[in-house]
Parts: C-alpha cells; structure tokens; sequence
C-alpha cells in the first residue's frame, strides 16, 4: 500500500484529528499558565483595617511561616484521629444460594432430538 492510494477523506479526518488534539493541548497549557497568576493576583488584595483610630492598609499574605506550619501541624493531628482504630482481622462469611429454577440449564433443554425409550410410529408425536 503507498500514500498514494489513500483516499483523501481519510487525510482530512487524520490532519483534522491531529489539529483537534493540538489545539486541545494548547488550550490546556494557557488554563494552566494562566490559572496560578489570577490566584496570585486575587490574593494580593489589601484590606483596610482601623488600627488606635487610624486606617491601616493590610495584605491578606501577612501570615507568617511559623503560623502556617501550626495551622498544618493541627488540621494534620485533627484529621488522623478521627480515624477509628480497626482490628485488622478479615472474617468471610459463606453464603449458600437458594435453588432457582429461574438460573437452571436443565429445563431448557430439548429431548427432540434424542428419544431414548420411544417407539420409531411416535417417536415425534406429542401426547
């Protein structure tokens, strides 16, 4: 088979394919570029606060490194106790299943083809 003998409709799906996932993965590279600066600049809003009568111009990014390791440290102590200590002991348990008739291969078979203990004159009648 050669390049040659393709037919064009399969060149048009195969570069519009290829565009498609080119463009997707573009898109996705901008979101994710972009994404990081809007939360940065969202963040660096300032805050008037009124300090002994005067207005006072805060950042929300004034916490320091010590604060945010305790504010860590407790939501970390917090959340491993609330798990509950297991015995780590398996117990399986045996079902037994009902009959059903309803799941039996057995009343779905024919005879017809088979007749064991029939004479050759009513071999196939019924009745």
């Amino acid at each position: 088979m050669t390049l040659l003998s393709v037919e064009s409709s399969t060149w048009t799906i195969t570069i519009l394919g290829w565009a498609i996932v080119f463009i997707a993965l573009l898109f996705l590279v901008i979101i994710f570029l972009t994404v990081p600066k809007l939360i940065r600049w969202a963040s660096n809003r300032k805050i008037k606060v009124v300090e002994n009568g005067q207005e006072v111009v805060k950042s929300y990014n004034d916490i320091s490194g010590e604060t945010n390791a305790v504010i860590a440290t407790a939501l970390h102590l917090f959340f491993n106790e609330s798990h509950d200590d297991e015995s780590n002991v398996i117990t399986i348990k045996q079902v037994k299943k009902r009959y059903s008739p309803w799941s039996s291969k057995l009343y779905g078979m024919t005879n017809y083809g088979f007749p064991h203990n029939v004479s050759k004159q009513n071999r196939y009648s019924r009745g």
